[in-house]
């Protein structure tokens, strides 16, 4: 066989494979959607994930052609459906509002979590997400967070309140807890705590910003530390918690995961249109009151941040001695 054969059956074998590759490519990455697609908030309804969803619903069936349903899946913190999506097919149809409380503190907390938050997901989109804000009555002598650890050193406090055990308020509290070596009450709350911080029966809330921003704008509760890298242009007067000698900057933040495996044009589009939709004037207009900071990520950017989450809260968690089982 001569030189020029051997380059000929060369090409040839390379184009039958590129045949055989694009054949066996599973039809939705090239059709997809061809169908409605689902996705799960894995929460209850007007919460923080369900009103992602739903301006995705609002705004995705325009650019893909194809009906998108919200479902909320609540329980276990966000564990219930985010184990039905961790389950689901890769196929794109199947998506997931994902987030700080369900992906990283949830599976710290419960000795099951049934998934991986890095193994059985592909991580699509970044959202973003609302601080958490120390808030106190108006007329509290607590100015700032050296103010709280003292009367908790004392003996003096009688506690702070927050939305749920787990979630960022009750961590960002024993964030500080931890590092200043003093223990706190902690008050958790099913339902809202703000009318009893109004009322001055708990002194201290530890909330989302988008919790409490209506009432700090109203002059009901005035806050001593956010839980942001910089002060926010609405509340100069705020001091951050790093600014206070605590290097706490955290927020509640959402993303749009899938299963894993899902075709990398899939997630390709996805990341595109999430951001097409998320960079809308009344978009950010819908979710300015929640002072929630909208960021770009590449699916490996997102990816990596659940990596550094899950490491960063997953100690709090163990020694804070919250974990169950």
């Amino acid at each position: 066989m001569n030189r020029c054969t051997q380059v000929a059956n060369r090409r040839r074998g390379c184009i039958m494979a590129a045949i055989a590759l694009l054949a066996a490519m599973p039809a939705h990455a090239a059709d997809w959607p061809a169908r409605t697609v689902h996705i799960v908030a894995p929460f209850g309804p007007a919460g923080a994930a369900d009103k992602f969803a739903r301006v995705l619903a609002d705004y995705l069936p325009a650019e893909l052609k194809q009906p998108v349903v919200v479902e909320n899946r609540g329980g276990g913190g966000g564990i219930v459906g985010s184990a039905q999506v961790a389950r689901a097919e890769p196929d794109g149809y199947t998506l997931l509002i994902s987030s700080l409380a369900s992906q990283a503190i949830a599976p710290a907390l419960s000795p099951n979590p049934g998934f991986d938050s890095l193994r059985d997901f592909t991580h699509i989109a970044y959202f973003g997400g609302p601080p958490i804000g120390w808030v106190v009555t108006p007329t509290s002598d607590l100015r700032s967070v050296d103010g709280v650890v003292a009367k908790a050193r004392a003996g003096t406090f009688a506690g702070y309140a927050s939305s749920g055990i787990g979630t960022l308020g009750h961590l960002v509290a024993e964030s500080v807890m931890q590092r200043s070596g003093v223990r706190m009450s902690h008050i958790p709350y099913n339902t809202a705590a703000l009318p009893d911080i109004i009322a001055g029966h708990v002194p201290l809330a530890s909330y989302a910003w988008s919790s409490v921003i209506g009432q700090l704008q109203a002059g009901t509760l005035r806050a001593i530390a956010v839980s942001t890298a910089t002060r926010q242009p609405d509340f100069p007067d705020v001091p951050t918690f790093k600014e206070q000698g605590f290097d706490i900057v955290a927020s509640t933040w959402f993303a749009l995961s899938g299963p894993a495996g899902m075709p990398k044009e899939i997630v390709e589009r996805l990341n595109r249109e999430v951001y097409r939709i998320m960079e809308r004037p009344d978009v950010r207009l819908r979710f300015a009151q929640d002072a929630i900071a909208f960021k770009t990520m590449t699916p490996d950017e997102l990816t990596k941040l659940f990596e550094v989450e899950i490491a960063r809260w997953a100690p709090v968690v163990r020694d804070s001695g919250l974990k169950r089982g």
